[in-house]
């Protein structure tokens, strides 16, 4: 029998702050995260179905379960070159949402590292100058076992609005 919880506010310590777990992987020689809330499942690298007219990032469509799911190179995304697929390549399967809509997208990443706890007080503000990507991009610079990782915000880095302007404006020029 497992003993209860107590629900007495004053029975845990004052100090004690909650870790947020996250997903991390590497984009060439960075690592990133994103909250694991965000994940809903990670597959293997596989046959994707390339789409006519479309920027860049967006590396095809795959079928997933009988849904169309469109893959997002993350490297791409970020103002950079596109890597080769290797053995350790993969696709983080995660729900954004447009309009109030629910809708599913793949983010190619190298690799997926691990799963990190990273307590608040360990997350910095991204800094003010430069960085790898877009600052808005970035929800936080969290400090895991003495180097930096970059926190994405999905809701800014995969918003669904901004990447249909890049489209817009790609067929524009």
């Amino acid at each position: 029998m497992h003993a209860a919880r107590s629900a007495d506010p004053q029975a845990s310590a004052p100090d004690e702050e909650l870790s947020n777990q996250y997903l991390t992987y590497p984009l060439g020689d960075e690592v990133f995260a994103m909250d694991i809330r965000a994940v809903r499942e990670i597959i293997q690298y596989g046959a994707m179905t390339p789409v006519p007219l479309m920027p860049e990032f967006l590396r095809g469509v795959i079928n997933l379960r009988g849904a169309v799911v469109p893959v997002i190179d993350m490297r791409v995304r970020f103002g950079w070159k596109g890597a080769p697929v290797s053995k350790k390549t993969c696709i983080i399967i995660i729900d954004a949402t447009h309009e109030g809509e629910r809708i599913e997208l793949g983010l190619l990443v190298d690799a997926v590292s691990e799963v990190v706890e990273i307590a608040p007080s360990q997350i910095e503000t991204p800094p003010q100058f430069g960085g790898v990507i877009r600052r808005d991009f970035i929800q936080g610079i969290g400090k895991v076992n003495g180097r930096f990782v970059v926190i994405l915000d999905p809701a800014r880095a995969l918003d669904i609005e901004d990447m249909a302007k890049v489209v817009t404006q790609s067929h524009a020029a």
